[in-house]
């Protein structure tokens, strides 16, 4: 006896994956994980913060996170600060140490000219976490997000 035929539309679906993957390679990519300001850090322990278990297990993944922009120190550069709330200092001032628990250094896809925004915006991008020292400006950061992108949440 001969098996009977496969299904034809069974059998279109890997073409019409691939076709789609290389027609539109944003749409076949994974959604990012949501995460919040409130999902970042778990207690305070002897060393100061500590990070969450979503944020260990999220490093390295593409994330979506909402907040506030704070004002970029130059109109055009490469990164800026998200915030859980629109911000009056500068994070950058201080040791990561004393690192506040609700920002994250966002480092964009390229360098863009920024113009002022007041209200939440939402980044996607992937997820970095330990202190690290930007060597370009010298800047402290726990949290990160690298080859971001935003819009208007």
């Amino acid at each position: 006896m001969r098996p009977p035929p496969a299904c034809p539309r069974l059998a279109r679906r890997p073409f019409l994956l691939s076709l789609l993957a290389l027609l539109a390679p944003g749409l076949a990519r994974a959604a990012a994980a949501e995460i919040g300001f409130n999902e970042l850090y778990g207690k305070v322990g002897v060393l100061g913060l500590e990070f969450s278990q979503k944020v260990l297990e999220l490093d390295g993944q593409r994330v979506r996170i909402v907040g506030f922009m704070a004002p970029p120190l130059k109109a055009e550069a490469s990164f800026f600060v998200l915030g859980k709330a629109p911000m009056a200092i500068c994070p950058f001032c201080s040791s990561d140490a004393d690192w506040p628990d609700d920002i994250v250094v966002i480092y964009l896809k390229s360098k863009q000219t920024f113009e002022r925004t007041t209200g939440m915006i939402a980044v996607e991008g992937v997820l970095e976490h330990g202190s690290w020292t930007d060597p370009e400006t010298g800047f402290v950061s726990l949290l990160r997000v690298r080859d971001a992108e935003f819009e208007t949440a």
